[in-house]
């Protein structure tokens, strides 16, 4: 009887295990970069009002070739951002600045002028984070760590001796 029972549990799992994997089997189109902006954003609005803004990003890697040699690569995203995420990328965001960004690749095919057929794939961002400093558009990332450090060290500089008694926990 126990065997019978034992039986019976390997089969249930196994019909369950090829259950999942069918019920797993869908597909996924994300991608996620981290990088530097390679100029400021444009932003520009649809017929229908929306916010459009455009940039590009260059994510680098590094690495050690057969010979032992140091190699870099560098590869460019073209990032789609649409409505109150591409107002914030517009305000926020400028050459150089350090993102993150999350979306999904989208690919154009359009014929050129000399009925060349041409592609062009897109990163339609659905998130970004902000990596570098929060500082006005017109700082550069290094004028907004310049700041930020310089402000640091004075801060710790002033501030007086905190107690034990000074901790509200």
């Amino acid at each position: 009887m126990l065997a019978a029972a034992a039986a019976d549990h390997c089969w249930f799992v196994v019909r369950e295990q090829r259950r999942k994997v069918t019920t797993m089997a869908k597909d996924l189109n994300k991608v996620m970069i981290i990088g530097r902006l390679g100029k400021d954003p444009e932003m520009r609005y649809t017929t229908g009002g929306s916010p459009v803004t455009t940039f590009s990003v260059a994510a680098g890697r590094q690495w050690k070739d057969g010979n032992g040699d140091a190699r870099e690569e560098t590869e460019w995203f073209n990032v789609v951002t649409w409505n109150k995420l591409a107002e914030i990328c517009n305000e926020h965001l400028r050459k150089a600045s350090r993102v993150y960004i999350e979306g999904r690749l989208q690919t154009h095919q359009w014929q050129d002028q000399e009925g060349q057929t041409r592609y062009r794939t897109e990163v339609i961002a659905s998130d970004m984070i902000m990596l570098d400093g929060r500082g006005p558009r017109d700082s550069t990332p290094d004028e907004d760590y310049e700041s930020r450090s310089s402000a640091r060290s004075s801060s710790n500089r002033n501030s007086a001796d905190i107690g034990d008694e000074d901790i509200p926990f």
